[in-house]
């Protein structure tokens, strides 16, 4: 089984490329961040037509989340839940359900587009951490049940200064502040694996890179695309791979899609 997360950043702009590419690396599933569109406009014929389903919570221009999954793979979605239960927020950033492979394999499967935070110590930033700390507590709520949990999204959090392609530059900055990190680190603590962890990784291997002054070609990127998963399923992971190749395509999202397989 063959799953993964992408933040497409517009749907509608990369609905080729998404296409695509599920069918050059074979993906069963996939959480989507930054769809950027209302439900009514999300292309759900066109993905069906192409041998997909899809889950989606949107919103005009901004955020958005989806599971999109191949038909002939998952034979079932359900118990669907749209952003985090219980926390009051107008902005779509989190879609979860319970997916079922043809091989038996059956697990939750959650995507998160975690707040960028805007600025350090602004409102928004507070709202990032306290989303974080929402997030926590329901990943806690469902580890509760025999279900395995993958969470995976983007989480604008690059964990550690090996995910920054230049530490001393981005020190102080967004996205690597201590208290970002700290409550990343709460998250997996709260009983998840990082996959990234369980494989050996060339150095300087990023999902995102600013479309600007060639940070792709540079190689001036961050990790902060995460698939997380609970223990139970952790063990049973055979490679994480971050998939470069959609971005070097011709107008692509900013991020690469970081792919998990289950045995």
């Amino acid at each position: 089984m063959k799953i993964a997360t992408w933040n497409v950043n517009s749907i509608k702009v990369r609905l080729e490329h998404l296409i695509k590419w599920m069918d050059l690396a074979r993906i069963d599933a996939v959480v989507l961040q930054e769809t950027k569109t209302v439900d009514e406009l999300f292309p759900l014929a066109e993905l069906q037509a192409a041998g997909f389903d899809a889950v989606f919570l949107g919103q005009k221009t901004y955020n958005g989340v989806a599971l999109v999954t191949r038909k002939n793979t998952i034979r079932s979605v359900s118990d669907v839940v749209y952003n985090i239960p219980g926390y009051p927020d107008e902005q779509k950033r989190m879609i979860a359900a319970d997916i079922k492979h043809v091989s038996g394999t059956k697990l939750r499967f959650a995507g998160v587009y975690v707040p960028n935070g805007t600025e350090l110590g602004s409102n928004r930033y507070l709202y990032k951490l306290d989303w974080m700390s929402a997030l926590t507590t329901w990943v806690r709520e469902q580890l509760q049940s025999k279900t395995p949990l993958v969470l995976a999204g983007d989480f604008n959090v690059a964990p550690t200064d090996a995910d920054v392609w230049d530490p001393e530059a981005w020190k102080g900055n967004l996205l690597v502040s201590p208290p970002e990190r700290e409550a990343f680190e709460r998250l997996i603590k709260a009983g998840l694996v990082d996959t990234w962890s369980l494989g050996l990784h060339a150095p300087e291997t990023y999902s995102w890179w600013d479309y600007r002054q060639a940070g792709f070609e540079k190689n001036h990127g961050l990790r902060i695309d995460h698939v997380l998963a609970s223990f139970d399923i952790a063990e049973r992971i055979g490679e994480v791979t971050i998939d470069t190749v959609p971005r070097a395509w011709e107008k692509p999202s900013d991020h690469a899609p970081v792919v998990v397989v289950i045995d």
